[in-house]
């Protein structure tokens, strides 16, 4: 009992001071706000392809998503894929992030036949760019970018069976 009880303060303890380490760091990168340039990357997408984010032309929905195939973050990207067409009609591309492989978003992209590119952030490196960056899945937060790569609005609320729809309420360029 006493070895439980010794491994549960070390396991809090441990994470209190990755907390502690996560805010530090965090203070010293801002937050990016409306306005500023989004950060560009390279990540491979769900056929193992870079994709350079500025590369990409016109505006963009830049979506960051906890994980491949859960019950929430499939409600998100299948709003997105059901309003895919009136999204590219405004000149709107979509993608996607999470931690998860390029194997699982291949999986992920053809089970539910979405139409738009997922992008594997293994590293994390690219959700701690953008602040979206959390132990173990990234944070809900999609980031609307204009043709200049700026960054027009921060969605953190999301609706999740009608991002499209907010996304082109919100997206207004």
């Amino acid at each position: 009992m006493k070895n439980i009880l010794l491994s549960l303060m070390a396991v809090t303890l441990l994470a209190l001071t990755t907390y502690a380490a996560a805010k530090t760091k965090s203070s010293k990168n801002p937050k990016l706000s409306v306005g500023d340039t989004a950060p560009n990357f390279i990540l491979p997408n769900e056929n193992n392809k870079p994709v350079e984010f500025h590369a990409v032309k016109g505006k963009k929905v830049l979506y960051f998503y906890p994980m491949d195939k859960t019950p929430g973050c499939t409600k998100q990207a299948c709003s997105l894929r059901d309003g895919y067409k009136d999204l590219q009609a405004k000149g709107i591309t979509v993608l996607g992030i999470s931690y998860d492989s390029v194997e699982s978003h291949a999986k992920f992209k053809q089970d539910k036949n979405l139409p738009f590119s997922l992008l594997s952030d293994v590293k994390k490196e690219v959700s701690k760019l953008y602040h979206t960056s959390g132990m173990f899945f990234t944070d809900r937060v999609t980031f609307l970018v204009d043709e200049s790569n700026k960054i027009v609005k921060i969605l953190k609320n999301i609706s999740l069976k009608d991002h499209a729809d907010q996304v082109t309420r919100e997206f207004r360029i």
